[in-house]
This record gives C-alpha cells, structure tokens and sequence, in this order.
C-alpha cells in the first residue's frame, strides 16, 4: 500500500512539474494503479474463502473414521495387493488409498446396494489372482456403480488440459489409480459389498 502511494506521489508531482504530460498517459497510469488495488483485494478475498473451505475430497478423512473401519483397510491393503510387482504399492500410496476408502466410508458408497451374495466368491478370485487384469475387475461393475465411481473418484481432469498432456484435479490420486487400478478397483467393489463397511475385516469368500 505505502509503495502505491509512493507511485501516486510520484505521477501527481510529475503531472504539475511537467505540463507536457499528457493527459492520456496520467488516465493510463491512474487506472493501472486502480486495478492493481482492486487485483491485491480481489486476491484476498479468494485466500480467505479457500481457507474457509475445507477439502472433502477424502470425506470426513481417514484418521477420523471409527476404529472399525480403520481396521477394515489395513486388512484390505494387505489382501488385495498379491501381484509381485504391486506388494509394496499399499505403502506407496497410502496416503491416496485411504482417501478414497475414507470418501466412500463418509458418503456411505453413495446408498449403493451390497451385491456379495451374486459376485463375492468370483470377485474374491479374481481380486487375489496374480493373472487377472482390472478389466475383469470392472466388467464386475454395475451400471450405477460405474456412474458413482467416475463421478465420485476424486482425480477429474482439469477444464483446459492439452491433449495428451491431461492433468488432474489431485493428480497423486489420479496416479494411484492408474498404476494400481485393480487393486484400486477391488477395494471399491469390496468396500460396497461390506456395506461400506459393517465389518473390521474385509470378507473373501471362502
């Protein structure tokens, strides 16, 4: 602010020590001067809503779900990661992991109903096999889950992305996701069919 001042000092003494400048140069200069203003206040305020809004994308978050649930995951995290080249990815992406598990947790899975009695056991091969890909994972989806999952997954592609340089809406989820699909995948389905979760333990069928 002092500095602005400071300017508007300068351009006054200017405009009276020097008639020749132009009346259009001291307008430019004065309006130059009021949209800085109004941009510095602008700026504020934007700060202050963004720190007012709180971030839900991970629901009421990871840390604040009930002890139950908690155990839940950790029990997920270790079943659901068998391949070889994935068994360490539930530490690598911890973080990422259970903020989805903690979205669906908050959200209830978006009222999706459990569809274990019909999927659980083939789910539970498929989810613990080392040669199925996630597209067998997701041909498990129904119509309404696929909807939710794209519309609730927190990594939507940012408006004005270049083609083939896309970038995402927390891109750590979005990386998640495609390097663990499947994994990400079963812990979705299995979530839904625990009813998002009654349980302190993932159930595999036996």
């Amino acid at each position: 602010m002092r500095q602005r001042l400071k300017i508007w000092s300068l351009i006054s003494r200017s405009a009276s020590s020097y008639p020749q400048l132009t009346m259009q140069l001291f307008l430019s200069t004065f309006l130059a001067v009021v949209a800085g203003l109004i941009y510095a206040g602008e700026a504020a305020l934007l700060r202050a809503k963004t720190a007012q809004e709180p971030d839900t994308a991970c629901g009421k978050g990871f840390e604040n779900l009930v002890q139950g649930s908690q155990d839940y995951y950790r029990t997920a995290a270790v079943e659901l990661f068998k391949h070889p080249l994935h068994t360490m990815d539930n530490a690598t992406f911890e973080q990422e992991f259970e903020c989805w598990f903690a979205s669906m947790c908050t959200t209830k899975c978006g009222g999706l109903p459990s569809l274990a009695e019909s999927r659980k056991k083939d789910l539970t091969a498929t989810c613990s096999s080392v040669e199925a890909d996630w597209l067998k994972v997701w041909n498990f989806f129904t119509q309404e889950e696929v909807k939710w999952f794209k519309t609730n997954y927190p990594a939507a592609e940012v408006e004005g992305s270049e083609e083939g340089t896309a970038i995402y809406y927390k891109q750590a989820m979005q990386t998640a996701k495609e390097i663990n699909k499947k994994e990400m995948l079963c812990l979705t389905l299995f979530t839904i069919d625990d009813e998002c979760v009654k349980w302190p333990y993932i159930r595999l069928s036996k």
